[in-house]
């Protein structure tokens, strides 16, 4: 096939600046460029020429002021592609679609992107008509749109994300152990810290200041705990803004004992996962699926998230980590920050149910099988017209496989550097609501 991407007017592809988008595009691009001619339009960089060539791919790049014009232009002066990947921008599905009418369009949604306040009814079933199918990156995103718009119901597939796993070192190996202690020198941390880990945008809806906010009843347990904020206030920018100077000054009387690290490039993303003894996505947002799940469990971090959005569909509460309801109260997160340092017996169960659940279902290959396969549909829907006859063609969503309770074998390569034997520890009791009611595996 010859496919077009169509990026979003705010980061360059590929992910210089980061972006989960961006980050996506680049893992899925090395397998699907295999078996197809593929074109990427993305916003202009000073760092990035406009035009970039290679093997297979074709970066093409347009100014962000009226970026949907300057692509729509680009479109109408190639030849037609057979699939038109819009990714993020229903809104500007139509005037793609006058631009390449011959093309076949699938639209990507990985934010509420069918909210009212970003879309008028007219717009929505515009965009729905316009393409053949719709990627959400969650069944909680899809839940929005066809809540709104009951008629794409039949358009929908959820395409859950990944990683490249070769880039994280689990946090047991002798590597990992390494590249942690590399990192605890690099910012001044002793080694015998027990360090919570966040990485993300610096914004009230990921909710780093809930984590502050919970750190001193933590060192009343593990005065020897550390927490370390990874990440600016947007995408590369470290520029103050009213919430991050309000997270410094929250932080002032723990003193050494929070870390902020600005923004990290996302090159280094990989390895700073190996800085946390555990990981907590904070978010008070209805989150679509922050890929920082992913990232923390290919890294081996025992994780805790928080049920919003469509978090919970890749963390178990209890099998490869722990959910939130209580979501907004820093105590809440105190004790269960606290029960992964009480429980490291838990948390090492946590560890390794996440990265073989990582390895089975989310590298970036099975993200750019599942992806094909969308396209695929696409295709035959272009070669019916072009054919003018029916072409009996099934396709049956793949789902991720379900988490399922196994018991937990170590790997040869997953072999923890070998201890001397030193007598039971005496575990604390677990203070977290274990229980889950109803959840499904």
């Amino acid at each position: 096939m010859n496919i077009a991407f169509i990026c979003t007017e705010k980061l360059p592809s590929p992910a210089i600046k980061g972006g989960a988008i961006q980050m996506m595009i680049d893992g899925v691009l090395p397998f699907l460029s295999e078996k197809h001619k593929m074109t990427i339009f993305s916003v202009s960089d000073p760092s990035l020429p406009d035009v970039e060539e290679g093997e297979n791919v074709t970066y093409i790049r347009a100014p962000r002021n009226k970026y949907v014009q300057h692509v729509t232009e680009k479109l109408a002066e190639q030849p037609p592609f057979d699939v038109i990947h819009v990714f993020n921008r229903p809104k500007a599905v139509p005037a793609y679609k006058a631009a390449s009418p011959e093309s076949q369009f699938v639209l990507s949604l990985h934010n509420e992107m069918f909210a009212e306040h970003k879309l008028s009814d007219e717009e929505g079933h515009k965009a729905i008509e316009a393409v053949s199918s719709i990627m959400t990156v969650s069944q909680y995103i899809k839940g929005t749109i066809i809540n709104r718009f009951p008629e794409a119901n039949d358009k929908i597939h959820v395409v859950y994300s990944g990683v490249d796993l070769a880039q994280f070192e689990p946090k047991w190996t002798k590597e990992g152990q390494r590249i942690s202690s590399r990192l605890k020198e690099k910012y001044g941390i002793s080694k015998h810290s027990k360090i919570i880990l966040f990485i993300g945008r610096l914004s009230q809806t990921k909710g780093p200041h809930l984590l502050i906010q919970a750190l001193p009843k933590i060192l009343e347990a593990h005065p020897d705990a550390v927490l370390v904020i990874c990440g600016g206030k947007w995408f590369s920018d470290n520029r103050l803004n009213d919430y991050v100077r309000m997270l410094h000054k929250l932080a002032k009387p723990l003193g050494d004992r929070i870390r902020f690290t600005k923004y990290i490039p996302h090159e280094e993303i990989p390895h700073s996962y190996l800085l946390g003894d555990v990981f907590v996505c904070s978010s008070q947002w209805q989150e679509p699926l922050a890929r920082v799940h992913y990232e923390a469990m290919a890294a081996g971090v025992p994780l805790i998230t928080t049920k919003r959005g469509g978090n919970a569909e890749v963390v178990t509460h209890m099998h490869n980590g722990l959910v939130l309801k209580n979501f907004n109260n820093p105590a809440n997160f105190s004790a269960a920050i606290c029960d992964i340092f009480n429980h490291p017996d838990k948390a090492m169960e946590f560890s390794i149910t996440g990265r073989k659940f990582v390895e089975r279902n989310h590298q970036f290959i099975h993200v750019a099988d599942r992806l094909e396969k969308v396209y695929m549909i696409a295709y035959e829907q272009l070669s019916k017209l072009a054919q003018e006859k029916t072409n009996d063609f099934e396709y049956q969503d793949e789902q991720s496989e379900p988490l399922i309770e196994e018991e937990i074998h170590v790997s040869k390569e997953m072999e923890l550097p070998q201890t001397k034997k030193v007598k039971p520890i005496k575990f604390e009791p677990w203070l977290f609501d274990r229980t889950y009611p109803k959840r499904k595996r």
